[in-house]
């Protein structure tokens, strides 16, 4: 496998590479036309600044300009200013400065939900549950995310002083914590579905994602993984490198992963697989979404055109263009196409654009999602395409290009769409909120389960007097209404912000709250794989793809 020396980037933005300049305009640029441009350019920028009726910000002039350029290329070419830059570096270098813990606020008091492990937090002291009161000498009632962020992150090495209320211990307790780089985490959830099939969940693609998906499969074989379930529903890409570095695990030698066209000979690239692979022969099966986008459609379509692994489920996002991203002088950064990718089978998966018109670009694809909604066949959607769209795999299967990698089972995305009364209490998040209150309001409880993580996800069953609470807690915390079933008050279910249901309703979705609030507990409890694991239960694009290890199995044996 050939990597570049740069990281080319195919998802939502990370710096890559430096803009040079001092080469002078005639050095860097050929023709008179290019030059006479620019020279142009100059001239309307000065003309604003010297002769506009107002003053005039030439910083932010700056900005529209090289925006208004960009937005006529592609809708993936943007400019990104210095202080979201700053934010996008720590997403996917995978890292941040801080004290490690994630928080919430509970009955509008800044919470410990979890510590982060090998974390300052956690050497110090804190424990998932501790109340935060006071950050150095400010008090955080009333604070908002913001606040948390500005006054807890912070360079490494500086120190913190924290006051902590603790369930079960009298007085306040004093923290003193020396802030230190602190882990992102891409591989959200890794575990066990059954004795021999593992599930891993990745989130994005940073610099640590192929190191993350290597040890989460080697452990899981540790545990007598046979099989694997790669989720990467509503994973929106990142480093190219890191989907070709997975991709090689399951592959054999010398296979063509994915290859990039550019006008710029330089940025042609081939990225084949090694011999180092470790799970060449493993059934697999990959879960996508729309939500899946650039480096998850990589995965999934060379795994697909090799026929190694059964990918299931929707129809992917569509993007098949490689940005590079040019620093500016203030660290601002231009992101900026420089290249089209390709699967093996020669797959461009790009949704068709106009220039940069975003709002076309997106009419179009749901202009393909509608087209397709209630075909769930493959078959019927490759014999209704052009010749010009067909591909064929290593084994000669059909697959279509035109748009996004087409799932080998493909699955409605309305498969367990919750129901409105639900979707309402997702919106007010109302399950989120009670699992808190609840907790602060029993703390013996989390005494009761922390140790028993395993018996909490098989055994533990929502009560019918928590349950009870809940739905008080929802009417009389949140404003919901639950009237009888009577046919003579009419519902407006059209509207999206009602908090009006019938008590049918309450019913017939008590099993999904259930489930959701266990889930909930569990993630308050211990961490977001074992929120995970419990909504399991509720996943039926997972359900219908364990029934299909028959045709991952048999992909797999093509390569023993």
């Amino acid at each position: 496998m050939r990597l570049t020396k740069k990281f080319s980037y195919i998802g939502a933005g990370i710096l890559i590479a430096g803009f040079f300049f001092g080469m002078g305009i005639q050095k860097v640029f050929s023709g008179d036309d290019v030059v006479q441009s620019l020279q142009k350019l100059d001239q309307a920028f000065s003309l604003i600044n010297q002769q506009y009726v107002d003053d005039v910000d030439s910083g932010k002039l700056a900005e529209n300009a090289i925006e208004g350029m960009l937005k006529g290329l592609d809708p993936h070419s943007v400019y990104i200013d210095a202080k979201r830059m700053k934010r996008v570096r720590e997403e996917f270098d995978a890292s941040f400065e801080g004290i490690g813990i994630f928080f919430d606020f509970v009955d509008e008091t800044l919470m410990v939900q979890q510590v982060i492990s090998d974390g300052p937090s956690e050497k110090a002291g804190l424990k998932a549950g501790d109340f935060i009161m006071m950050v150095d000498d400010k008090e955080t009632k009333g604070w908002k995310n913001e606040d948390v962020q500005a006054h807890l992150k912070g360079p490494k090495g500086t120190k913190v002083t924290l006051k902590i209320r603790r369930n079960g211990v009298d007085t306040p307790l004093t923290f003193d914590i020396t802030r230190d780089t602190i882990p992102f985490y891409t591989v959200t959830a890794k575990h066990m579905i059954d004795d021999k099939t593992g599930y891993i969940n990745l989130e994005r693609f940073a610099r640590t994602s192929y190191q993350e998906v290597a040890e989460a499969m080697n452990q899981l074989r540790g545990l007598g993984m046979e099989r694997l379930v790669l989720d990467l529903r509503n994973n929106r890409g990142g480093y190219m490198e890191m989907a070709v570095r997975i991709v090689d695990e399951l592959l054999p030698a010398n296979k063509m992963i994915v290859y990039t066209k550019s006008r710029i000979q330089s940025f042609n690239e081939q990225y084949r697989s090694t011999s180092r692979g470790s799970f060449e022969k493993m059934p697999v099966i990959v879960l996508v979404n729309s939500g899946s986008a650039s480096a998850s459609e990589i995965v999934a379509g060379a795994l697909q055109d090799h026929d190694r692994a059964l990918v299931v489920g929707e129809r992917t996002f569509g993007k098949g263009l490689v940005q590079r991203q040019f620093e500016l002088l203030d660290g601002s950064v231009m992101q900026m196409t420089i290249s089209r990718y390709f699967t093996p089978s020669g797959r461009l998966i790009q949704t068709p654009y106009a220039d940069g018109d975003q709002e076309a670009y997106y009419k179009s694809k749901l202009d393909i999602e509608r087209k397709n909604k209630g075909v769930l066949r493959k078959e019927d959607l490759i014999s209704q395409a052009p010749d010009s769209l067909k591909y064929k795999t290593t084994n000669g299967r059909t697959v279509l290009g035109g748009g996004g990698i087409l799932p080998d089972i493909i699955l409605p995305d309305s498969l367990g769409m919750p129901k409105p009364l639900v979707i309402a209490l997702i919106r007010n998040s109302v399950e989120d909120d009670f699992t808190g209150h609840w907790l602060n309001q029993h703390p013996e409880f989390r005494t009761q389960w922390t140790s028993k993580k395993n018996d909490f996800i098989t055994n533990f069953r929502i009560t019918d007097a928590m349950l009870n609470e809940f739905w008080s807690y929802t009417t009389n915390k949140k404003g919901f209404k639950f009237i009888e079933n009577n046919k003579s008050v009419t519902l407006n279910t059209a509207d999206e912000k009602r908090k009006t249901f019938t008590k049918k309703e309450q019913l017939e979705n008590r099993e999904v709250v259930e489930v959701r609030i266990k889930a909930l507990l569990a993630r308050r409890l211990w961490d977001l794989d074992a929120s995970v694991q419990v909504f399991h239960k509720l996943d039926l694009t997972l359900a219908e793809a364990l029934r299909n290890w028959d045709k991952a199995s048999n992909f797999a044996q093509s390569y023993r």
